[in-house]
């Protein structure tokens, strides 16, 4: 059992909390922006609540954050009331937010000056994969860093593995968001297309599915596509800001990155829609309506 603060309770931070309590057993301590979520969490969880990032971190053996952007996490880490002031050396903090790779380098530099371990660890899996607590991790970072840290992180996922040093992390996370976003277009294109042809469509997912076309967005979002429904996991406002650190990485690097960049701006038709929060296969949505 591991001494352990999570900074920041959302729809993925509070049951990765969770399990980091029930099924890894450890003391926990929890901070959250709105300290009522905090309090619930703890009426639910036990554990203990604190005020501030840096009260959490006291003591802790590790310090997990899920938050929402790079300037999130620069602030319950070196901001006023930071976890980094209050971290001893050869303690381990783990960045479960999705972010650039440029502050995940950042902070590890901050962290290493100070004797503390980092490890960038943005997850996959969406709210039902932290409910479950089956989330894919991917982590940069010092290997000691990682070797430390992969039990603990363990409690809330079903496959976590260093890709490499500081950013390596965020960088894995970068090409899974543009994965999903090719996928999840062509899904929509071909259940739209589906539609105006006159198929059936559960009868033909039913078979394509186990072809070469299947996948785990088939397979989980076209009922849900098929039936008009778009609440169901990874809201589009959340997606075009993963889309946007991706774009910005590959404006760096030279990447070429057509499909991507378009599919950013079909987002942008959702949105305008009035579907921010709607989910990411509302693509869908966007074609229906021409």
């Amino acid at each position: 059992m591991a001494k352990v603060a999570f900074l920041g309770l959302g729809v993925m931070g509070y049951p990765m909390a969770g399990h980091l309590k029930a099924k890894g057993g450890h003391d926990l301590t929890v901070y959250n922006r709105t300290a009522a979520k905090a309090d619930a969490w703890v009426t639910q969880h036990g554990g203990k609540a604190a005020r501030t990032p840096k009260e959490a971190a006291a003591g802790q053996d590790f310090v997990f954050a899920c938050v929402g952007n790079d300037d999130d996490l620069r602030a319950v880490t070196i901001g006023p009331d930071g976890a980094f002031q209050a971290m001893a050396p050869g303690s381990v903090f783990v960045d479960n937010t999705t972010a650039s790779a440029d502050v995940a380098r950042e902070l590890q530099a901050k962290a290493k000056a100070l004797g503390i371990g980092f490890v960038d660890a943005p997850v996959s899996g969406g709210q039902a994969g932290a409910e479950n607590g089956v989330l894919t991790v991917m982590c940069g970072g010092e290997e000691a860093d990682y070797s430390s840290a992969e039990p603990v992180i363990m409690a809330f996922a079903r496959a976590a593995r260093r890709l490499g040093g500081p950013g390596a992390g965020q960088l894995a996370k970068m090409v899974n968001q543009i994965c999903i976003a090719g996928l999840v277009q062509g899904l929509s294109e071909g259940l739209h297309f589906a539609r105006k042809a006159g198929l059936d469509i559960e009868q033909l997912v039913d078979v394509i599915s186990k072809g070469a076309a299947g996948s785990w967005q088939m397979e989980n979002r076209h009922k849900t596509m098929n039936q008009d429904k778009f609440d169901f996991g990874f809201a589009v406002d959340w997606m075009r800001k993963d889309l946007s650190i991706c774009l910005a990485e590959a404006r760096r690097n030279g990447a070429t990155l057509p499909v991507t960049a378009a599919v950013d701006q079909f987002y942008g038709e959702v949105q305008a829609m009035g579907g921010g929060r709607w989910d990411t296969s509302s693509l869908f949505a966007r074609l229906e309506r021409k």
